[in-house]
C-alpha cells in the first residue's frame, strides 16, 4: 500500500504542479480579457468560450471516465490485448461527433450570438465572429482531451502535465497576451483574443496522439491477435460502461459552463463578465482536484476491479485530505479578501464579491468529500452518477432562471453552489451505502481543522491590524502545523521521492 501512494503522490505532484500552472496561466488570461476588453466584450468572450468547451465536452461523449477505466482494468486482468480495441472503441466516435458539433456552432453562431448578447447590439457582429473562430478549433479540443485521457489508463501522467497543463496554458497565455496588446491598435479584438485562446489546441493535439501511440507500442503483447468477436465485445462492454457517463459528462459540464451563457441571456453580458471573473479562483480549485484524482483514478479502478476496499478507501481518504490541504486555504482567503481579490481585474467588478463569497463556501464542502463523483464511476456505478449529476443540472438551471433576472451574478452564483451541494453530497450518500467507502479519514479531518483554524480563525483576527501580515502569519502557521503532523496527512509519501531523487 506505501508504494501505491508513493506512485499516487509522485504522479499527484507532477500533476498538481501542472495544474498550478494552468490555473495561473487562466488568471492571467482572464485578467487580459477583463482589462483589454470592454465589460460587454469581456462577457461576450466569456459566453463564447463557455460554448466551446460545453460542445468539447458533449464530443467526448463520456470517454474520460471510460478510457482510464479500461485500460487500467484491462491490464490488471492480463488482458492487454484488446487495448487495441478499446482505444479505437472510445477514440473513433469522439472524432466524428466532435467534427459535428463544430460544424452546428459554425451555423449556430449567429443565432447564439443574438441569444447572449441582446442587449449589446454592437457586439453581435464580434461575437459571431469568436464563436466561429472556436469552432474551427472545437474537434482539437475534443481529441486533445480525449487523447490524454487514455495515456493516464497507462499510468502516464507526464503527457498530460506537459502538454496540456504547460504546454498549452503557457502558450494560450502567451498569445492572449500578445493579442491583448494588438488589440489596443486594432479592430475586432474579441475575434483575435478568440483565435489566440484556441491556436494552441493545434499543436498539443499532434504531440497527445504521439504520446499514445507510443504507449500504446510499448504496452502491446507481441504476437498477440484479437477475433472480431472479442473486439466487438469489448465495444459493447465499453459503451455500456460509457454510455451512462457519457450523458453524465456533458449534464456536468453543462453545471459548470451553462450559467456563464444563461447570465448573458437573462443578466447581459455585464453581468455575465463580473460572474466569471469572480469565479475564476474555482477553476483553480478544479485543476487542483483534477491534478490528485487523475493520479488515483486508474490504481483506484485497479483496486475495485480486483475487490480490494481496504486500498480503495485508504486511497480515496488519502486524496482528500491532500485536496483538502491544497485547496481550503484558497478558498478561505478569497472569502477574506474578496474585494481585493476582485479589484486586481478592474475597480467594476468589485461589486461581484458577494459572488466570491457564496461560490467559496460551496467549494469548501464540494472539496471535503474529495472526487466523489469519480469514485462512483470507478465502481461502476456509472448510472447512479448520471441521475446525480441531471438533479445538480436541474437545480442550476431551476436557481439561474429564478434568479438571475432579479439577482444577476449573485443568482447565478446561488444555482451553481446548489448544484455543486447535489453533486456531491447524494453520490457520498451512495459511496458510503453502496461501496462501504467514504473520505473522512484521519488525513481530511487533520487537513480541515488545520485550514479552518489558520485561515478561518487566525487570519481574520490578524487582518483587523494588517491583511498582508494576516497572510504571511496564517501561511507561516500553516506550513509548520502540516510538518507537524505530516504523518496524518500521509506527506511521507512525497518526502520518499525526493529522498529517492
Amino acid at each position: 500500500m506505501t508504494a501505491v501512494l508513493e506512485k499516487t503522490a509522485r504522479g499527484g505532484l507532477a500533476n498538481m504542479v501542472g495544474s498550478a500552472l494552468a490555473g495561473g496561466a487562466g488568471v492571467v488570461v482572464t485578467w487580459i480579457v477583463a482589462r483589454t476588453l470592454g465589460a460587454e466584450q469581456a462577457g461576450a468572450f466569456f459566453a463564447a468560450t463557455a460554448a466551446f468547451v460545453l460542445g468539447g465536452g458533449l464530443a467526448k461523449l463520456g470517454t474520460q471516465t471510460g478510457l482510464v477505466y479500461w485500460p487500467a482494468r484491462l491490464r490488471a486482468t492480463g488482458r492487454e490485448h484488446l487495448l487495441g480495441a478499446c482505444l479505437r472503441a472510445g477514440l473513433l466516435p469522439v472524432a466524428g461527433l466532435s467534427v459535428l458539433l463544430a460544424a452546428a456552432m459554425w451555423v449556430a453562431a449567429p443565432e447564439l450570438a443574438r441569444i447572449t448578447a441582446h442587449e449589446a447590439a454592437d457586439v453581435v457582429g464580434a461575437h459571431t465572429t469568436g464563436l466561429r473562430v472556436l469552432a474551427v478549433f472545437l474537434p482539437l479540443q475534443a481529441l486533445t482531451d480525449a487523447l490524454l485521457t487514455a495515456t493516464r489508463g497507462y499510468h502516464a501522467m507526464r503527457p498530460t502535465v506537459l502538454v496540456d497543463r504547460v504546454l498549452r496554458s503557457t502558450l494560450q497565455m502567451a498569445l492572449v497576451g500578445w493579442a491583448g496588446v494588438a488589440a489596443l491598435w486594432t479592430a475586432g479584438s474579441l475575434p483575435t483574443l478568440a483565435l489566440a485562446w484556441a491556436a494552441p489546441y493545434l499543436p498539443v493535439t499532434v504531440l497527445a496522439a504521439y504520446a499514445l501511440r507510443k504507449l500504446y507500442r510499448a504496452g502491446k503483447p507481441p504476437g498477440v491477435t484479437t477475433h472480431r468477436v472479442e473486439r466487438r465485445g469489448m465495444r459493447r462492454d465499453f459503451w455500456r460502461f460509457t454510455g451512462p457517463r457519457a450523458l453524465a459528462s456533458v449534464a456536468q459540464l453543462a453545471v459548470q459552463r451553462v450559467d456563464v451563457l444563461l447570465v448573458a441571456a437573462l443578466g447581459g453580458l455585464a453581468a455575465a463578465a463580473i460572474y466569471a471573473v469572480a469565479g475564476r479562483f474555482v477553476v483553480l480549485i478544479q485543476f487542483a482536484n483534477q491534478g490528485i484524482s487523475q493520479s488515483v483514478q486508474p490504481r483506484l479502478a485497479e483496486a475495485l476491479a480486483t475487490g480490494d476496499r481496504a486500498t480503495a478507501n485508504r486511497l480515496y481518504q488519502t486524496a482528500t485530505g491532500w485536496l483538502v490541504l491544497v485547496t481550503w486555504p484558497i478558498s478561505l482567503l478569497v472569502i477574506l479578501l474578496a474585494p481585493t481579490y476582485l479589484r486586481i481585474f478592474g475597480e467594476h467588478y468589485t461589486s461581484g464579491a458577494t459572488v466570491v463569497v457564496v461560490l467559496a463556501g460551496a467549494m469548501l464542502v464540494a472539496t471535503g468529500c474529495g472526487m466523489v463523483d469519480m469514485v462512483l464511476a470507478m465502481a461502476g456505478k456509472t448510472s447512479w452518477n448520471l441521475v446525480n449529476v441531471l438533479i445538480a443540472l436541474a437545480v442550476t438551471i431551476g436557481l439561474d432562471v429564478l434568479l438571475i433576472p432579479r439577482l444577476g451574478a449573485l443568482g447565478a452564483a446561488i444555482g451553481l453552489a446548489g448544484a455543486m451541494l447535489a453533486n456531491n453530497l447524494l453520490p457520498l450518500v451512495q459511496v458510503g451505502r453502496a461501496v462501504g467507502l467514504h473520505p473522512f479519514g484521519r488525513g481530511t479531518r487533520t487537513a480541515a481543522l488545520l485550514a479552518a483554524g489558520c485561515f478561518g480563525v487566525l487570519a481574520p483576527l490578524v487582518a483587523t491590524v494588517t491583511v498582508a501580515g494576516a497572510v504571511v502569519v496564517a501561511v507561516a502557521v500553516y506550513v509548520a502545523g502540516a510538518w507537524r503532523w505530516r504523518d496524518h496527512l500521509e506527506l511521507d509519501a512525497f518526502t520518499k521521492i525526493r529522498r529517492t531523487r
